[in-house]
């Protein structure tokens, strides 16, 4: 399949008041649950951050991210230009994906397709074609809000009706943001074990 995962791991982290990347939940490193999802799914990921960011072991490639601006379309066009092919943008803090979500994603064959739930649209579970490369760019500049930005460049949205097909999408698409958030996810993954 011609799309690499990008797991990207550039951010702050301000209000988890640690490295999400290395969080701990169910005695693993937040990042591991993604990039276990893109093996799963048979798909070649990378971790994307900056060259200060806080990681645990990979035991895969890692591509250096500018440190400056602190944007998550950093982190995405980095990878745009590292592999010149579809990029599917995964942030690190997803540890419920599904990889048959993330492989079907993968192999859409619009420029930009994006995952939406109630929450509205999810700019870090999205695939990217490197057309998008120029606007990305612009919006970059302009230091654009990442929803605002992927709205205006007319996506094919992924609503909760097909995100279905993959399981319940508020857990597909549900990120640990906060302490509260990461122990709502150890209950998660606590009540979902045989």
């Amino acid at each position: 399949m011609d799309c690499r995962v990008a797991i990207l791991a550039g951010g702050r982290s301000t209000r988890l008041g640690r490295p999400k990347a290395t969080a701990e939940l169910a005695g693993r490193p937040l990042i591991a649950y993604p990039l276990a999802a893109a093996q799963a799914a048979g798909l070649e990921a990378m971790v994307v951050a900056k060259s200060g960011s806080d990681l645990p072991p990979l035991g895969g490639p890692l591509l250096l991210e500018p440190d400056e601006p602190q944007h998550p379309l950093c982190g995405v066009l980095a990878a745009l230009r590292e592999s010149s092919r579809p990029v599917l943008a995964v942030a690190c803090d997803l540890p419920f994906l599904a990889s048959d979500l993330l492989r079907w994603l993968a192999s859409q064959p619009e420029p930009l397709v994006v995952a939406k739930t109630e929450r509205g649209l999810q700019p870090l579970l999205a695939r990217y074609d490197p057309v998008l490369t120029d606007a990305l760019e612009a919006g970059l500049r302009r230091e654009a809000p990442m929803r605002e930005l992927v709205a205006s460049l007319r996506p094919r949205v992924v609503g909760e009706r097909v995100l279905r097909r993959f399981g319940d999408p508020q857990r597909l698409c549900f990120n640990v943001n906060s302490p509260t958030d990461l122990a709502r996810a150890e209950r998660m993954l606590a009540t979902a074990r045989p």
